[in-house]
């Protein structure tokens, strides 16, 4: 697919949700202070908040078949990083509350009116290893109106496997060179691009908190069709 050709063979897009559109970091290490607060415990909580995302998407990544989805693994990773941190002394009622913040993270900012910008020419949807009611219910929050889910717990087969991005082409009844894989990193891009679809790298710095990534993030993939710093420069270019 030529670059210049993208705005006229692409149908579809489908988007990263966890890392690309929510701000996972500032509400989970916000929901730990608060909670430490309470116990005048203090602790490393961008720290901890990042080993916890990168302990669940461990478990969850090409994953196949699981009988379990990411809000089972959000909750039990909790206990498991609680107690190895010498945190114990957390309630079940305080528990529920950090992990429940997972299901009220606020969107970027830039993100909900783009997403109106770019439904007005392309179908769009949320491809997540996310569970489904992690994205309705943090999808009403932010007024994220997509056109469809597609959440790998609903088919059993995780991103990264082929068979996730084969299965989400099906779904949407169009061949992958007509779709494009929207992601902050280039481990999705570069499954989706495998199987045909195109690609564009989105920058989200303030992903992993004001310290950034816990490991060195390397530069877009020279092969992704398209870079760009904000979604409205991605609407933008996609002609919208």
């Amino acid at each position: 697919m030529e670059r210049n050709d993208m705005t006229i063979s692409i149908k579809a897009l489908a988007f990263d949700t966890g890392g690309t559109i929510l701000d996972w970091h500032s509400g989970i290490s916000r929901a730990l202070e608060e909670v430490g607060r309470k116990y005048g415990v203090s602790a490393d909580w961008g720290a901890i908040t990042n080993e916890y995302r990168i302990r669940s998407l461990q478990t969850m990544l090409d994953a196949l078949g699981p009988r379990f989805n990411i809000d089972d693994v959000h909750r039990s990773l909790l206990d498991t990083i609680l107690r190895e941190k010498k945190l114990d002394a957390l309630s079940a009622e305080d528990r529920e509350y950090i992990w429940r913040t997972w299901h009220r993270l606020d969107a970027w900012p830039d993100f909900p009116a783009a997403l109106q910008r770019l439904r007005t020419r392309y179908v769009v949807v949320s491809f997540t290893i996310l569970s489904t009611s992690l994205v309705i219910d943090v999808s009403r929050l932010n007024g994220l109106n997509w056109d469809a889910v597609i959440s790998c717990e609903m088919f059993g087969v995780y991103k990264t496997r082929p068979e996730a991005y084969r299965t989400a082409a099906k779904l949407l009844a169009l061949p992958p060179d007509q779709i494009l894989m929207v992601a902050c990193h280039n481990l999705d891009l570069t499954a989706a691009r495998k199987e045909g679809y195109g690609t564009a790298f989105v920058h989200r710095p303030d992903q992993w908190g004001p310290g950034g990534a816990p490991f060195p993030e390397p530069p877009p993939d020279p092969a992704v069709d398209m870079v760009v710093d904000t979604f409205e420069e991605l609407a933008g270019k996609l002609g919208c």
